[in-house]
């Protein structure tokens, strides 16, 4: 049987771990700015493990002194007294007022006169993940981490099926016991019913659907509330007035017209998808992204740019992949955004990364008159021996040059730190 393993309010939790002060209480975490990365003074960085879908690996260390109650106001109030400053995790106690993931927080202190606002760490919750991992590998044969806080789990051949319940109490109890973290279970002889499963019985619960009772399991449950229906097929699927799972197994004539995207969701709604458990996955893009206080200043944007090119690109050679596709976007403090991905068959390098950054987001920066608060690059589309590509003959000694360059760079970034080496332009 497959397992599916999801903290509760992951962000809020592990706050709680270091400050019971939290526990009980309507808790936001919140996202601010980083003011270490964009720091024209050396700042101590950690490349962290990859945990599943959580994209960044790099994260500047903060010191914890304890929790207290007004330390936010120092991130997320400015000079004038607006508040800044984006919900990304919320605890369950914040529900009743309507606070959501993506609330913006002045509007969430509305809403919750006592709420409490904790800025995120995220360091910290890659860190304690990462811990958690490891203890469940010692725990369940073959499992996947799919992002942060949430893991898959095979225990087929380990775990009898009839056993399977009391193995799980057992575990959800011991990991509350030694990390101090609710987590809510699903199990199902599928992986995404498994998580399906999770998500219908929160906080801390236990979902068990045996095969035969998935068809009435999912049969009545919104399509929304299915993980492998996102924006896009829900709308599609609504044009034709399809508003429950059933009515989505009813219409499987139809859907398998749509070729292998209905294929697939009709599989994994009924249960037939056979997807295992993968605990080795193949990372398919790398970024890194930073909103900050909105500058109308070009320059400082061009430095911020060079700075996250510089940390993305260490990180890609870290990780030794090759990327051919780049991403790019800007967002203004008008509401507006401007992005664009490009494609460029070449080798690899800080120095190539760090051109096509600039060069690219100086090209989408279509709003000079108003203010930027974001920038986000990624890189994918990675070569391999299962999927080459020839690489530009024009550039290749350019290329082989900047590459072993990097290489000596990356050896005195690992040993010094990754602000050890910086364009003259970042220091301001």
């Amino acid at each position: 049987m497959i397992i599916h393993l999801d903290l509760d309010c992951y962000f809020v939790s592990a706050e709680r771990t270091r400050s019971a002060y939290l526990k009980g209480k309507p808790v936001v975490v919140c996202k601010g700015t980083d003011h270490s990365i964009f720091s024209t003074e050396d700042t101590k960085s950690v490349m962290t493990e990859r945990t599943g879908g959580f994209n960044s690996l790099f994260q500047h260390e903060r010191t914890w002194k304890g929790f207290d109650t007004n330390d936010w106001k120092k991130e997320f109030i400015d000079n004038q007294g607006s508040v800044h400053g984006i919900v990304i995790a919320r605890s369950y106690e914040c529900k009743p007022y309507g606070i959501k993931t993506g609330t913006h927080l002045s509007d969430a202190l509305k809403m919750c006169p006592n709420l409490v606002v904790v800025q995120g760490d995220h360091l910290f919750y890659q860190i304690l993940s990462g811990r958690l991992r490891e203890f469940l590998q010692t725990k369940i044969p073959v499992l996947e981490q799919y992002s942060i806080d949430e893991f898959w789990g095979d225990l087929g051949g380990w775990v009898e099926d009839e056993d399977v319940y009391d193995f799980i109490a057992a575990l959800q109890e011991e990991i509350l016991e030694k990390f101090d973290l609710p987590m809510s279970f699903g199990a199902s002889s599928a992986k995404w019913i498994a998580k399906l499963a999770t998500d219908f019985n929160k906080p801390y619960g236990i979902t068990m659907v045996p095969k035969e009772c998935i068809i009435d399991f999912v049969s009545p449950m919104s399509i929304d509330e299915f993980p492998g229906i996102g924006k896009a097929l829900s709308k599609r699927l609504g044009s034709y007035k399809i508003k429950t799972l059933g009515e989505v197994l009813d219409s499987a004539h139809m859907l398998q017209s749509w070729g292998r995207v209905g294929e697939d969701l009709i599989r994994r709604i009924n249960g037939t998808d056979r997807e295992r458990v993968n605990p080795n996955h193949d990372r398919k893009s790398i970024g890194i992204s930073r909103n900050f206080t909105a500058t109308m200043d070009r320059n400082e944007i061009k430095r911020r740019v060079i700075i996250l090119s510089r940390h993305l690109s260490h990180t890609i050679s870290k990780l030794e992949v090759n990327p051919t596709t780049y991403s790019f976007a800007l967002k203004y403090n008008s509401g507006a955004s401007s992005s664009i991905s490009t494609t460029i068959d070449r080798a690899f390098s800080e120095t190539l990364m760090r051109h096509i950054a600039v060069e690219t987001l100086i090209k989408i920066d279509n709003l000079p008159r108003y203010g930027i608060h974001s920038i986000s690059m990624s890189a994918s589309n990675f070569t391999s021996t299962a999927k080459p590509k020839t690489f530009s003959l024009f550039d290749q000694d350019d290329d082989q040059k900047s590459r072993a360059l990097g290489e000596q760079v990356t050896k005195l970034r690992d040993k010094y730190g990754v602000d050890i080496l910086r364009c003259a332009i970042e220091k301001g």
